[in-house]
């Protein structure tokens, strides 16, 4: 009797999540079923990267402090260059995605050789400009922190630089697969080059002792193979794409034009955006090194909970280009608000399930006690952040910028992030002495900026005129 009771409530709550489907993911242009084939897979791999960047910091955290926050400082100006070519591998899945939806599929294979392309090349112009003023941008950006720190920053930027071309690789090859709905690829390359990097940082932390030199070295093979992995997936696997090593070497500039006209506004918002969260780091530095600890650690712990809404956001902008593509924005405005709702259930559901555990999670990271009081302190404002204004915060502008709405989107993150989290950051942070709860405290008031101005522009219809493709 038990077994048919257990055998019953399973029934019911299938039933219940099959309804739930097909009332708030099915449409026209794609069905609840494949909407999950193509979240499922970016969710395994947005946990198996945090679960990754949580066990590779703990083992940087072996060797000190001073290279956990070397690490971190650099990671900031890392996010501030790579996104000038992710974005670019952006502009890639939106076209792509918009050229499946409207079923073209050969422009939309062949985009993806020109979004590898592009990302390349600007790849390789940063990685060159960085590996010659190295020293020279530690010194303009993180000059007030001590100098063992900044040494090891040194050595950790010149090898993150030496592998953007191979991350761009990647990146690219990622980008354009998550817009032909093939996410299943994209996550597979994405295991595969954190498993060698962590299966490298075993190797040249934990058993050589290299410490910062042994990150950065991990890093640097993880990319080459997994750049090389996507090379063979478009080429030889995916046949039916019919993709040629040549086509990486040709421009088609009709193509070109549509992923730019997405990717430098998406550029330039990160470029900007990134920018002003490595400013908001120089104040971070003045604060003092328990401080960027907490930082640091505080924002490995945050991206935790983030995972499943982090996973909705990139399905969001496959769904919705898709559907643009096809002709319906009304269908998007429906997903949009599907995927709001189910990024706020889900940041729900891992704060109840994670919050407990913080004190255990933050033994991977071995911090001292005044950096380990400060990170239980900072975890609060997540909580609320991320149960209000994160989704309309980051989803809304996936799915305008998925429909061409590329500028707007730039403008309106620019002044968000530059009026109230770096404006109002220092002002809290430096001048009101909140210390880093200050710049916390900023980030989540700038959440709540970024989803005013977004859920008011999805609420018009400008952002449904764009047409960039052929």
């Amino acid at each position: 009797m038990k077994k048919l009771g257990e055998t019953k409530f399973v029934g019911k709550i299938a039933g219940w999540f099959e309804r739930f489907m097909k009332k708030y993911f099915d449409s026209q242009t794609m069905s609840y079923h494949t909407v999950l084939s193509i979240y499922i897979p970016l969710l395994i791999d947005q946990a198996f990267v945090s679960m990754m960047t949580v066990v590779n910091s703990s083992m940087v955290s072996s060797s000190g402090a001073e290279a956990v926050s070397a690490v971190s400082m650099v990671d900031s100006l890392n996010f501030f260059l790579t996104n000038l070519f992710i974005a670019i591998a952006t502009g890639g899945t939106v076209v792509v995605a918009q050229y499946i939806g409207k079923g073209d599929k050969r422009k939309a294979s062949r985009t993806i050789s020109q979004a590898v392309t592009s990302s390349v090349l600007i790849a390789v112009i940063v990685a060159a400009v960085i590996i010659i003023f190295s020293k020279q941008t530690l010194g303009l950006l993180f000059g007030k922190a001590d100098q063992l720190i900044l040494d090891n920053a040194l050595i950790y930027l010149i090898g993150s630089a030496i592998s953007y071309p191979f991350y761009a690789v990647y990146q690219a090859s990622a980008g354009a697969l998550r817009g032909l709905g093939d996410t299943k690829a994209s996550m597979m390359m994405s295991v595969a080059m954190n498993v060698i990097y962590l299966l490298g940082n075993i190797v040249f932390i934990e058993f050589m002792g290299l410490g910062v030199l042994g990150v950065s070295i991990s890093m640097v093979i993880s990319r080459i193979c997994v750049s090389i992995f996507a090379l063979i997936y478009l080429i030889f696997k995916r046949a039916d794409l019919k993709v040629q090593a040549k086509d990486f070497f040709t421009l088609d500039m009709g193509l070109q034009k549509s992923i730019l006209y997405i990717g430098i506004p998406a550029g330039t918002e990160q470029l900007f955006f990134n920018g002003g969260k490595i400013l908001v780091q120089t104040f971070v530095v003045m604060l003092g090194t328990m401080s960027i600890t907490a930082n640091a650690i505080g924002m490995n712990v945050m991206s935790m909970w983030q995972i499943p809404a982090n996973a909705i956001q990139l399905a969001s902008i496959t769904i919705a280009g898709q559907c643009v593509g096809a002709g319906r924005p009304d269908e998007a405005r429906k997903y949009l608000r599907s995927l709001n709702r189910t990024a706020r259930l889900v940041c729900l559901i891992m704060i109840l399930i994670l919050w407990p555990l913080t004190p255990w999670i933050l033994g991977f990271f071995n911090p001292p006690d005044e950096a380990r009081t400060k990170i239980m302190f900072l975890m609060i404002f997540p909580v609320v952040g991320l149960l209000t204004t994160w989704a309309p915060s980051f989803i809304t502008p996936s799915i305008l910028r998925a429909a061409g709405d590329a500028k707007f989107t730039t403008v309106a993150a620019l002044i968000s992030v530059w009026t109230v989290r770096v404006g109002l950051g220092y002002v809290l942070a430096i001048i009101c002495g909140l210390d880093i709860y200050g710049v916390w405290l900023a980030m989540i008031l700038e959440w709540g900026s970024r989803a005013a101005i977004f859920t008011w522009r999805f609420k018009g219809n400008k952002w449904e005129q764009h047409k960039f493709i052929n």
